[in-house]
């Protein structure tokens, strides 16, 4: 039998004999956490795991996860693959965000260390399976006045899917995928479409719609959840300039909400809601139980891969400049590219320019010529030199996927959006920002992604999608229509890392990099929310730009209680840094 929303409110509100006085005071001003007067006891515990099946656990930082095993420790192999973190509920794809630097005292969890907390890492988890499951946990957070954090895959470069004394909802378990010819909203037929659970990997999508002969809107990292986090913050993809952002292509969602309902939301069912989900922030909604996004017919692709080697950061930077030239050349074959500037080997000071571009329809000659004047230009530089160069065609599923991504870094980012004006206008400008950024170090870490940059679309191509869908109703930030670029930088640590030089990578961006990088996106420009800096100050309008009052008011509707808080997300601003306290 199934139970009513009402039911469901009534058994987990009888779990813990502090729930009346937890509702009573409604002006609480922190959630409760071990040691609160209104913390459940292990009784009511133990009736949440009986109703989910026994799908409570105990949540451990990765490190103790480790240490846990018949052997002992993990490999190499494990500690660094996304895909094995995935799966154990407390990990995080970067090691950093599992650790409690901020908290009295310090908190953390290291690989092979003899002492281990808890961290920046919740308590229990609620492994999914269901959307009974996730209700029955909304339910009980909320009854309970606990922090309550939402994790697909922990692919999170800002850490908003753990917190410290918090209950998860893990929803790796969520892995439904349906293929349909014919998606209807309403009596409206939105046509071929695919269904998907909000824990699948994005490798896995692509195999799937590669079976039934579609492509779809996603990432190229394995292990990102495109019905997750992915598709909330507008999620931009290698056929971005073709079909247009994640966000523009998404159907409809099936959420739990902080009331506890399961909601069917697209552009008739909770309209509002709809433009929220798309754009407005990931972890502020619900947690999402399935998304639904438009499929195309797949088609084989020219994949190219340059690499360019530049002998000094002023060489780099003339380099950056011919490339910011002719990246419009990619306009008018729609081409995506990722482009990433890292360093040789830790023993050299020589640079190298990496440049991944998907060109749909097209073959490998065709490709060369399109890229020969990029390349000829870029090689006519003194103190440069050709790498690697290659083109293969092939599907267009098999060349965005990837087996996994790389993981257990420390590291935090920070990005704004480029607008096509600048790269336009001012090329010499954008060679000057990449010198001055290796200049301040951006690449002191070696680390092979020091400074990313991404080509998300082609900018003042009149059939360029995502400038084409700037009129769609949804909290996209309006700078994704006339940016051209996602410009990112990373700052790495090390276990070894004192935590007062840890404090300071942790807000090199702010202090270092973005007075920088201002120079492109001028003084209020925006960012990926997806991909940046959680410590920015002032993300409401740097995430959500003009969208920022009207997702104030959905929040508001949606939840009212503030039960579904994450760093820089919606209605943050009322809380600490950890989500526990008013401020």
């Amino acid at each position: 039998m199934r139970l009513s929303s009402t039911t469901v409110l009534f058994l987990f509100c009888t779990f813990s004999t502090h729930f009346s006085l937890a509702h009573k005071e409604k002006h609480q001003t922190c959630r409760n956490v071990p040691g609160s007067a209104g913390y459940p006891k292990a009784v009511a515990w133990s009736k949440l795991n009986a109703t989910i099946g026994g799908r409570l656990v105990n949540v451990v930082p990765t490190a103790k996860y480790c240490a846990s095993l018949p052997s002992g420790a993990c490999t190499d192999a494990q500690w660094t693959s996304a895909l094995f973190r995935s799966m154990i509920p407390g990990s995080m794809t970067d090691n950093n965000w599992e650790q409690g630097y901020d908290l009295t005292p310090p908190s953390l969890c290291l690989r092979n260390a003899t002492i281990c907390g808890q961290g920046n890492v919740p308590i229990f988890s609620v492994e999914a399976q269901s959307a009974a499951d996730i209700q029955a946990a909304v339910k009980f957070a909320s009854c309970n006045n606990l922090r309550l954090i939402v994790k697909s895959s922990g692919h999170d470069v800002l850490g908003r899917s753990t917190a410290p004394y918090s209950l998860l909802i893990h929803t790796a378990g969520l892995q439904n995928i349906l293929m349909t010819d014919e998606f209807f909203v309403g009596t409206r037929n939105m046509g071929p479409a695919v269904t998907i659970g909000s824990g699948v990997h994005t490798q896995t999508l692509y195999q799937e719609t590669k079976a039934n002969g579609k492509i779809v809107v996603a990432p190229t990292a394995a292990t990102v959840c495109p019905a997750g986090g992915y598709v909330q913050g507008a999620g931009h993809s290698a056929l971005s300039p073709l079909f247009g952002l994640a966000a523009d292509n998404v159907l409809e969602f099936h959420i739990v909400v902080a009331s506890g309902e399961l909601l069917q939301v697209n552009s008739i069912s909770h309209p509002d809601l709809f433009y929220a989900l798309r754009g407005g922030g990931a972890g502020s909604w619900g947690v999402i139980f399935s998304a639904t996004f438009r499929t195309f017919p797949t088609f084989d692709e020219a994949f190219s891969v340059i690499e360019i080697a530049a002998s000094s950061n002023a060489a780099m930077g003339a380099l950056a400049a011919v490339h910011a030239h002719h990246i419009f050349d990619l306009e008018p074959v729609r081409a995506g590219q990722y482009f990433y500037v890292f360093a040789g080997t830790p023993n050299t000071t020589a640079l190298t320019l990496q440049l991944l571009t998907h060109i749909a329809n097209t073959t490998a000659a065709q490709a060369a010529v399109l890229l020969a004047p990029f390349r000829n230009a870029a090689l006519a530089l003194p103190d440069v030199s050709l790498v690697a160069e290659e083109y293969v065609v092939q599907n267009v599923n098999d060349a965005l996927f990837k087996a996994d991504d790389a993981a257990g870094n420390d590291m935090v980012v920070g990005s704004r959006l480029i607008p096509a004006s600048v790269l336009r206008e001012r090329p010499d400008t954008v060679g000057k920002v990449y010198e001055q950024l290796l200049d301040a170090g951006a690449l002191q870490c070696v680390r092979p992604t020091g400074l990313h940059i991404t080509t998300c679309r082609n900018l003042n191509d009149p059939t360029g999608q995502v400038a084409a869908n700037t009129d769609i109703l949804s909290a996209v930030h309006p700078a994704w229509r006339t940016a051209k670029t996602h410009l990112l930088t990373g700052n790495f640590w090390t276990d070894q890392t004192p935590l007062a030089e840890i404090d300071v990578l942790r807000r090199n961006f702010q202090t270092t990099q973005l007075p920088i990088m201002e120079q492109l996106s001028g003084k209020n420009g925006a960012a990926y929310s997806n991909e940046a800096d959680v410590n920015e100050p002032h993300f409401q309008t740097t995430f959500f730009g003009p969208n920022y009052a009207k997702l104030t008011r959905i929040k508001a509707k949606y939840d009212p209680d503030d039960l579904f808080i994450v760093a820089a997300g919606v209605g943050s601003e009322r809380w600490d840094e950890w989500g526990l306290c008013i401020v």
